[in-house]
């Protein structure tokens, strides 16, 4: 039996205040195996508490490891983690709602792959908002995970879009070892940019749409772009358009999702003009993704430099968070939503 004394004590009010706090802390639990206690879960939003997709990635953890949680509920703001032994192997979760399959999977990938790899078959939404899109992760998360030294190969079985979700993904995780500092300070020549929407049981003509509009606006900024449409197959209707820039030395991925009522012209812009912010800044790689590397990069056994294209407040908390689990050393320099270095080594 654990007393008080010995659960590391984070508070999840502190910085954005969102579940990326919970979902770090559990991921460096399941690594260290130490336990913590959190208070005010999710406080800076407007329902706050554990939610659906945040109450999975609590039971995912305890299930993979053998651990114990208490009062693991719908709404409850604090919550005991204690983990076991994490096991390799096969698992299968469930959001039940649009919840986000991409941050589920980032909450256990890194524990399985140090455990011995294993398939994650996930539930829940695949293209939601406030979250990376299953196209993110193929495109940028996971190509940059196969550089420092973890593989996976990660399967769309369905598509869920927001509200319904319903989607599904498989991924299997290989056996990681130890993994390689990331070194990536001037992204060099642009070698291509693509244009991808992907549309599920709605008319093709939308995502011709998106393409059309998308690709227009590139050429007015005197870039060319290849593009495609993939047809999906989903429990609900919906369409995401996906950009991407490659250069010899980084990269940059950016989307958004059509909704009821929104012309496909203008969700083509969303992602476009994303795209076009980066192109005006010397980052190497965008602002999502320098967040989702943090953790990875932490457990590096070298020094990782790299540029980003905004420092944000969730790149702020989850480096603060971290801190509180490893003996890491990460150094932000930039003004907040402006480009910033980011610098990690171990202490």
């Amino acid at each position: 039996m654990q007393t008080d004394s010995e659960f590391l004590l984070v508070d999840g009010s502190e910085g954005e205040g969102g579940g990326q706090i919970l979902r770090t802390s559990l991921t460096l639990s399941l690594l260290t195996g130490r336990p913590f206690r959190m208070t005010n879960i999710r406080a800076s939003r407007p329902k706050g508490g554990l939610r659906a997709q945040h109450l999975q990635c609590v039971r995912a953890g305890t299930k993979i490891s053998g651990g114990e949680c208490e009062n693991a509920s719908k709404g409850a703001t604090e919550i005991k983690f204690s983990p076991g032994s994490i096991a390799a192997g096969n698992y299968d979760f469930s959001i039940g709602t649009a919840g986000s399959t991409s941050l589920l999977l980032q909450t256990l990938l890194l524990p399985l792959a140090f455990a011995g790899g294993g398939r994650l078959r996930l539930s829940g939404g695949t293209h939601t908002a406030w979250a990376p899109v299953f196209d993110y992760l193929e495109a940028q998360y996971f190509p940059c995970l196969e550089k420092i030294g973890i593989s996976t190969q990660a399967q769309l079985l369905e598509a869920g879009f927001y509200p319904r979700g319903g989607g599904r993904i498989e991924v299997v995780v290989e056996r990681a070892g130890e993994i390689s500092p990331l070194l990536l300070e001037g992204r060099g020549e642009l070698r291509g940019i693509s244009v991808l929407t992907v549309i599920s049981n709605l008319q093709l003509e939308i995502a011709q749409r998106m393409n059309r509009e998308a690709t227009k606006l590139l050429r007015r900024a005197g870039l060319q772009a290849g593009d495609e449409i993939l047809p999906v197959t989903g429990f609900s209707p919906g369409v995401c358009v996906v950009v991407r820039a490659l250069f010899e030395n980084g990269c940059c991925c950016y989307s958004a999702l059509g909704e009821r009522g929104k012309r496909a012209e203008t969700v083509a812009a969303e992602a476009v003009d994303r795209l076009l912010g980066f192109l005006e800044t010397d980052a190497c790689i965008d602002e999502y993704l320098s967040d989702q590397l943090l953790v990875p990069l932490a457990l590096a056994g070298g020094e990782s430099r790299f540029t980003t294209a905004k420092v944000t407040n969730h790149l702020l908390t989850n480096a603060a968070t971290i801190r509180k689990f490893l003996p890491v050393t990460i150094e932000i320099d930039g003004v907040h939503s402006l480009p910033g270095c980011i610098r990690i080594s171990k202490a």
